[in-house]
């Protein structure tokens, strides 16, 4: 199963599809929030975006690149928190927000079984 529960009820959203990974986006309101944290130790990596000020922002445009800059997928976040599965490797990872503000982190991700990497994008 790809979903552990993890005790709490709240569910977070459904895993989705975007070219070759698989992710979900939520993280609204206090329960899919805690859930959404919740799940993040089922994921190599997690993807949060914030204001400066620490407001969370949706809508946000993902595009995920490989190593040679092949384009893994792209989504738009529906929520604050993105859960991403990816096979172990470099990516990375492009958020712009709507007003066309883009941010670029690379990222390794590394086996499942170990922690996963989480990158923070403030707007």
């Amino acid at each position: 199963a790809l979903l552990s529960a993890t005790g709490a009820h709240a569910q977070h959203p459904a895993l989705q599809k975007a070219g070759d990974l698989q992710y979900v986006c939520g993280g609204i309101g206090i329960d899919e929030s805690t859930a959404m944290r919740a799940a993040m130790k089922d994921y190599p990596l997690s993807l949060l975006f914030a204001t400066q000020s620490g407001d969370y922002l949706a809508k946000i445009q993902v595009v995920i690149e490989g190593e040679k800059g092949a384009q893994v997928g792209q989504f738009e976040a529906q929520g604050p928190v993105c859960l991403v599965r990816l096979d172990a490797g470099r990516y990375t990872v492009k958020a712009s927000a709507e007003g066309g503000k883009t941010i670029e982190h690379s990222v390794e991700v590394v086996p499942a079984g170990t922690p996963g990497k989480s990158l923070d994008y403030r707007f």
